[in-house]
């Protein structure tokens, strides 16, 4: 399996993170083509002390805890409209954007294809594959609504970083890793079952 995934600059860089580091565990998808926003290094920086600033392949592979010369992920530059994921002609399964800033939403909701990720996004609909949007912001206006909803209507699945807490997570990355999953299902990767939720009744005090 093919992928896209795109990261922007909203908060929640975590989420991108484990959801990468989801999809190199779970052996079903063999390429992952990663684009990043101008503003994500910033917020990396900032949530998780990471260094993504002049970003290649080897950093990022790096920075998940991949092995070096891991062929996983293929890096793209923002800029660049000759990338792969830029051509409904490269076949994939779709597109994942993780988390998804609200200019993103507006821009691809336009049709204005301003940089790679927007590009993609565009193509991914086009072409009638699944693409998984993360929307990170709260309250949203009615312009984000709308966005939202112009994009859901063309055929894009909407998936909020709202974590659930039915399984009862005692650390953020259990949070984490509960909307990752999530995120995964829309596309059928196997993952960890022990947030699922099983129809079992919980008592009181348990």
């Amino acid at each position: 399996m093919e992928l896209t995934v795109a990261i922007t600059g909203a908060s929640g860089t975590i989420y991108a993170y484990r959801t990468l580091q989801l999809l190199a565990a779970s052996g079903a998808v063999k390429t992952v083509n990663l684009i990043m926003s101008s503003v994500v290094p910033i917020v990396a920086q900032v949530e998780m002390g990471a260094n993504l600033k002049d970003a290649d392949t080897k950093k990022i592979n790096e920075w998940l805890g991949l092995d070096e010369d891991s062929k996983l992920i293929r890096y793209w530059r923002l800029d660049n409209f000759a990338a792969k994921p830029s051509s409904g002609s490269n076949k994939q399964e779709g597109m994942i954007i993780v988390p998804c800033s609200m200019g993103t939403i507006g821009s691809i909701a336009s049709g204005a294809g301003t940089n790679l990720i927007h590009r993609a996004a565009d193509v991914t609909l086009k072409e009638g594959r699944k693409l998984v949007i993360v929307p990170r912001e709260t309250p949203f206006s009615s312009i984000h609504l709308e966005n939202m909803l112009k994009l859901s209507q063309a055929g894009a699945r909407i998936l909020p970083a709202a974590p659930g807490f039915y399984h009862r997570p005692k650390t953020i990355e259990e949070l984490v890793d509960h909307l990752c999953f999530r995120i995964l299902d829309q596309f059928d990767i196997p993952h960890s079952k022990k947030t699922q939720w099983t129809g079992e009744e919980v008592k009181a005090g348990e």
